[in-house]
């Protein structure tokens, strides 16, 4: 009986195994069936965008950080001592050149001239006074009514007072210098900066404290580096008085600031970073450059004429290597090519003509002689890799 029990369990045991590998087996033959389905549909054509080479011109740029400096900058420093008596600026006006910008109390300075002023009156008189009797001295020589001596003594004498007004004449001029010092005016237009004195304060003749700070805005400048291993395209055209445009961007150089022109190079390169600054004039009549900013400096040296141009996420890599897709008889072929001079979102390349369309999407799916079909909407951007390697 025993014998019995136990040769039942053998079988319901290995009836239970043949009914699990009979299960697994059926779970394989759907999934590969389910594969070979899958596998079909991989190799069906593939949907793209494409776009077509064109023939145009593209510039050749250079880039660099560059910083906002203006033509003039003037710190006002006082040339005299004595108390503020008025501050006629305000804290960020744009003043033009005389524009009155602080008084310091001129009355020492006025008493001091009125003093020069009479002293040379005396001695202008003295001088006249010697001058008639020098006069009246050579009428009588010539009349033999005195000796030569006495002659000769008085036209010294007149020279002696001749030079003492011409010393009290310098007097004065300083004087009326030391004076015009008192009324502090714009030397040039531009905006002033913050106040640093107030009336009542006392300056120094030392010039130790800046009363107010100049900018001009308007023309204003970038200055910029140029690396030495690029001025054999910049120094050829600047020598040929050619206007290289310059533009300013922003920090993140996304946005375009303002528009000018090289004006020259800097006369010796820094050794230490193998470049060489570079300063560009900007009208800036919108005032949107700033004093000190930094910003993303574009100088454009030359311009390829009849360049063939594609957009640049056309372009593929491996490795060194760069290549595109052309289109042809509705199959995706690939092609070699050279990139070279990038502006904005296109590229130069060599290797392809102008008028060759080539693929700008779905890369992740092509290959060498692909079937292919051109969509008419953008490709979501789920099935394209832009820049991808080939595979």
């Amino acid at each position: 009986m025993i014998r019995v029990i136990v040769w039942v369990v053998l079988l319901l045991i290995f009836a239970a195994g043949f009914l699990l590998i009979l299960r697994r087996h059926d779970d394989t033959t759907t999934k590969s069936a389910g594969a070979g389905r899958r596998g079909g549909g991989a190799g069906g054509p593939v949907t793209l965008t494409t776009v077509k080479a064109m023939k145009g011109n593209i510039g050749v740029y250079l880039d660099a950080i560059g910083t906002v400096t203006p033509v003039y900058t003037a710190s006002i420093t006082s040339q005299v001592t004595g108390p503020v008596m008025a501050v006629h600026f305000t804290e960020g006006q744009i003043v033009r050149k005389g524009d009155p910008l602080v008084d310091i109390d001129p009355r020492p300075f006025q008493a001091t001239l009125l003093q020069a002023q009479g002293v040379l009156e005396r001695d202008q008189a003295i001088l006249a006074q010697a001058t008639m009797d020098r006069d009246r001295y050579r009428d009588a020589w010539a009349r033999n009514a005195i000796p030569k001596q006495t002659l000769d003594d008085q036209e010294k004498i007149v020279l002696q007072d001749a030079g003492t007004v011409k010393n009290d004449q310098g007097t004065v001029a300083f004087d009326q210098v030391q004076l015009g010092y008192c009324h502090i005016t714009a030397p040039i237009s531009g905006r002033v900066g913050l106040r640093l004195v107030d009336p009542g304060n006392v300056v120094q003749a030392s010039g130790a404290v800046t009363l107010a700070v100049i900018t001009q805005l308007q023309p204003i400048t970038v200055i910029f580096t140029i690396p030495e291993d690029n001025l054999g395209q910049v120094e050829p055209r600047l020598r040929q008085r050619a206007k290289l445009p310059v533009e300013a961007y922003d920090r993140g150089a996304l946005k375009k600031i303002a528009s000018g022109t090289l004006l020259t190079l800097d006369n010796q390169i820094d050794t230490t970073t193998g470049t060489v600054k570079a300063r560009a004039a900007f009208d800036n009549k919108d005032a949107s450059l700033f004093p000190n900013e930094f910003v993303n400096a574009r100088l454009l040296v030359n311009t390829l004429q009849g360049a063939t141009i594609i957009p640049s996420s056309a372009i593929q890599h491996n490795g060194p290597a760069s290549f595109v897709y052309v289109i042809e008889d509705n199959t995706a072929h690939q092609r070699s090519v050279k990139p070279g001079v990038t502006e904005g979102n296109n590229t130069e390349v060599t290797g392809i003509n102008p008028g060759d369309v080539v693929a700008n999407s779905s890369f992740d799916k092509l290959q060498d002689k692909s079937k292919i079909v051109v969509s008419k909407q953008p490709v979501p951007t789920g099935s394209s890799r832009a820049g991808s390697s080939a595979p």
